[in-house]
């Protein structure tokens, strides 16, 4: 069967040697489960933290609409984190979940699509570590941007967890009047300290698989909102560097969109497909959504609260994936199966 390239996020810890890595150890067993989502309006009510708390993840992932801070006022921003944080269902989650991580997008960032052009976005990026519970000495709080590195073990394999910061460096996108954004040809979104480390990350590595996540998607292109399709040179130097760097099993992973969906690719150089789960409306879906184009969707589009789910496990010396979409009451969207590794 074919390896398997899939933009996702990723249980016990290795250590790593670039400073923006950082070393977690939820347990080292044949299975992990990783449990992901975005888009959590924190005034509204939340009723999957049980749900997802019933899977036993070892790791959630927070991918980014974290809460709607949507302001200059630091203070108002802590105050909407320290809200989420003291929010009985989550507060009550984070004492069953060993290990919580998590990025960005524009809505925790501070501005809505917001970009590098920010003027608090240093002082957003403390808020945002303290509300992920950062060690005070993380490499995390010593960089500009929140991307970090992360190493699970599954039985005798490994899998790194990278999550990319698509806010602090990104070039200035032009939306019209009707909403619609128009492509930055030239545009950046991860800035070369960034770009750099994440070559960096996936050249040294010694994973048998890789999750990759985003605030925003990856592969779609054909919707006409936030999306990396919207900056196309920042987008192919992704996709060529995932083969020219010859990374094992890669997975990709996003948020930002209120519905949830997997899509697939071939990426050229890369010896298997790309995927990417996409999981986003914790607590408010895009429910009038009847459909949207995407070429490259397997499944159907989810548009009502959901979360994601990947459990991985170790069989005959080879690296299996779960990737699954469920919401309440145990409902299943769409599950698929994955080969990631051998």
């Amino acid at each position: 069967m074919k390896k398997l390239l899939l933009l996702l996020v990723l249980g016990a810890a290795l250590p790593q040697c670039h400073p923006a890595t950082v070393a977690r150890r939820p347990g080292a067993a044949k299975s992990l489960t990783i449990a992901f989502g975005s888009c959590n309006r924190h005034t509204l009510p939340q009723p999957l933290w049980d749900d997802i708390a019933a899977q036993k993840p070892n790791v959630w992932i927070w991918l980014g609409d974290n809460i709607y801070g949507d302001t200059d006022d630091m203070t108002v921003l802590r105050q909407k984190y320290d809200a989420q944080l003291n929010q009985p269902a989550y507060r009550q989650f984070r004492q069953q979940v060993p290990t919580i991580i998590g990025t960005w997008d524009d809505h925790d960032y501070g501005r809505n699509d917001g970009d590098k052009t920010y003027p608090f976005k240093k002082e957003s990026q403390r808020a945002a570590l303290d509300f992920l519970q950062e060690p005070a000495d993380s490499p995390r709080r010593r960089q500009e941007g929140i991307y970090a590195a992360y190493e699970y073990a599954v039985g005798r394999k490994k899998v790194k967890v990278l999550l990319l910061d698509d806010r602090y460096f990104q070039d200035t996108l032009y939306r019209d009047a009707q909403k619609v954004y128009h492509p930055n040809l030239t545009g950046d979104l991860l800035g070369a300290a960034q770009w750099q480390w994440l070559e960096q990350q996936l050249r040294s590595s010694t994973a048998d698989a890789h999750i990759i996540g985003s605030g925003i998607q990856f592969l779609p292109q054909q919707h006409i909102y936030e999306k990396w399709s919207n900056f196309p040179a920042a987008r192919q130097r992704l996709l060529r560097l995932l083969a020219d760097t010859r990374a094992k099993g890669v997975l990709l992973i996003s948020g930002d969109r209120h519905i949830g969906e997997i899509s697939k690719a071939s990426v050229p150089g890369v010896a298997y497909p790309v995927y990417e789960v996409t999981s986003s409306g914790l607590t408010h879906p895009a429910t009038n959504n009847a459909g949207e184009p995407n070429e490259l969707r397997v499944g159907p589009l989810v548009t009502e609260k959901h979360y994601g789910l990947l459990r991985f496990r170790e069989q005959q010396d080879q690296l299996f994936v779960t990737a699954t979409l469920k919401g309440e009451d145990e409902k299943v969207f769409y599950t698929q199966e994955i080969e990631v590794g051998r």
